[in-house]
C-alpha cells in the first residue's frame, strides 16, 4: 500500500467561489453583465445571489481607485452607507474566495474572464472566434442560449461538448424561459436533509444518563430518532468515541471526531463526515419535542440562512439543538473555533439565521436535573418511571 502522509477527509463540493456556480460566455461582457442582472433581480429576494466579473474600465483611464491601496495598504473595507466595499491588493485565489461566497445560494460569473464549475454558452457570432479559443472552460455546460433565433450553436461544440443533444437550448431574449431553468436548478441545490440526535452529553447534573431516560416508555434517544427517520434521509446518532462501542443501534453512530468541544464538536463532527448535507441536530433532553414541532421547523426551512433554529422562549436566542444546520455553516462554525469560541448559539446569534417561534413553547424545555423531570412527568400526566 502506498504510504499516504495526510489522511483524506471528505470534501465540499467547491467550485471557484462556491457550491453552486454558473459561468455565463460566449457573448460580450454588457451582454453577460445584463444577463445576470436579470437573474438577480428576479431571485434575490429569496436566494442570495453572487456576482464575478471584472473591471471593464479603459486603460489610460483617470478614474482613481482606493487610495490606501495605492499607499501600500493591504486590505481595504469601505462603509459606503448603503452598501460596503472591501479593496484588496493582489488578486484572491479560490481559498480565498471561498469564504467569501460562502453564503451564496447561486454565484453568476463572466465566463469571459473567469472560471465556473457549470457553464452557459451563448452563441454569439461576433465572439465565435473567442468561444472557440475557451473550449477547455467548456466542462459541464447545462444551457446553451441563441441570440438570433435563425442561428444554431456552432459545429465545434457539436463536436467537443460531450452529451451535445441533452443540452437545452432556448433565445437569450426569452428570460421567462431562462429564469425557470435557473429556478430548477436552485431547487435542485436544496442540500439533502440528514437528522442527527445528540447523546454525548456526561449527565452531571441529572446522575445518569439523560437519553435512556423513557417517559414514552422507551428511551428518549429512541424517541427522537424515531420522529427524525419521519423527515431525514436517515439519521445518525452523535455520542463520544467511548461511547460508540456500548451503543447498538440499526442507526449509524456517529463518534465525535472534533473532541472536547460539546455540542458544537458533534455538529463539526457531522459535517466532517458529510458536508454537503444539511443536518437537523436534536438534542436528547427535550422530551416534550415532538413530531409536530419537527414538521413546523422542517417546513419553515429557509436554506439560504445558515441555520434554521427556534427562538428560545426563556433566553429569546436561537436554539441550537433544535436547528437545521446547512453546509454554508460548517466553514462559519470553523471560524468561530479559530476565533476561540465553542458556542453554538453564539455562531446563530452573530450569523444570518432563520428564528422561528414555536408553536408550542414547552417543546422546548430541556431537562437536566431530576427536578425538572418531575415537572416534565407532571406535564405528560404520568406518575413517575
Amino acid at each position: 500500500m502506498k504510504h499516504k502522509k495526510h489522511d483524506d477527509i471528505a470534501r465540499p463540493s467547491l467550485g471557484q467561489f462556491g457550491r453552486n456556480e454558473w459561468a455565463i460566455l460566449g457573448t460580450n461582457c454588457g451582454e453577460i453583465k445584463q444577463l445576470a442582472g436579470k437573474l438577480n433581480a428576479a431571485f434575490s429576494s429569496k436566494y442570495k445571489i453572487g456576482y464575478v466579473d471584472a473591471d471593464h474600465q479603459e486603460v489610460g483611464s483617470s478614474t482613481v481607485g482606493s487610495l490606501q491601496l495605492e499607499k501600500g495598504t493591504t486590505i481595504e473595507f469601505t462603509d459606503k452607507i448603503a452598501y460596503n466595499r472591501l479593496d484588496f491588493m493582489g488578486k484572491p485565489t479560490q481559498w480565498q474566495f471561498r469564504p467569501l461566497f460562502n453564503e451564496m445560494d447561486l454565484v453568476l460569473v463572466n465566463g469571459n474572464h473567469f472560471t465556473a464549475k457549470k457553464q452557459v454558452v451563448v452563441i454569439d457570432p461576433k465572439k465565435q472566434d473567442s468561444l472557440k479559443r475557451k473550449l477547455d472552460r467548456l466542462t459541464d455546460v447545462h444551457l446553451i442560449l441563441l441570440t438570433d433565433p435563425a442561428m444554431q450553436p456552432f459545429d465545434f461544440l457539436k463536436e467537443n461538448l460531450p452529451d451535445f443533444k441533452k443540452i437545452p437550448v432556448l433565445q437569450l431574449a426569452d428570460f421567462q424561459k431562462i429564469k425557470s431553468f435557473f429556478e430548477e436548478k436552485l431547487t435542485d441545490a436544496l442540500p439533502p436533509l440528514n437528522g442527527l440526535v445528540l447523546v454525548g452529553g456526561k449527565s452531571r447534573r441529572m446522575g445518569t444518563d439523560k437519553s435512556i431516560l423513557q417517559y414514552h416508555d422507551k428511551p428518549q434517544r429512541d424517541v427522537m430518532i424515531e420522529v427524525l427517520d419521519k423527515f431525514c434521509q436517515k439519521t445518525k446518532v452523535s455520542c463520544r468515541p467511548e461511547q460508540a462501542g456500548e451503543l447498538v443501534y440499526t442507526h449509524d453512530v456517529l463518534p465525535d471526531t472534533f473532541l472536547g468541544l460539546g455540542p458544537m464538536g458533534a455538529i463539526l463532527s457531522a459535517f466532517r463526515q458529510e458536508p454537503d448535507t444539511a443536518w437537523l441536530v436534536v438534542a436528547c433532553d427535550l422530551p416534550l419535542l415532538d413530531e409536530a414541532a419537527i414538521r413546523f421547523l422542517v417546513e419553515n426551512r429557509n436554506p439560504s440562512a445558515i441555520a434554521t433554529a427556534f427562538r428560545s422562549p426563556v433566553s429569546g436566542f436561537p436554539e441550537p439543538l433544535v436547528a437545521i444546520w446547512e453546509p454554508k455553516s460548517y466553514p462559519v462554525l470553523l471560524q468561530f473555533l479559530a476565533q476561540g469560541y465553542s458556542c453554538p448559539r453564539k455562531v446563530l446569534i452573530n450569523s444570518p439565521v432563520e428564528v422561528l417561534e414555536a408553536p408550542n413553547p414547552d417543546v422546548l424545555m430541556n431537562v437536566n436535573t431530576p427536578d425538572e423531570v418531575d415537572v416534565v412527568l407532571k406535564k405528560l400526566g404520568v406518575e413517575g418511571f
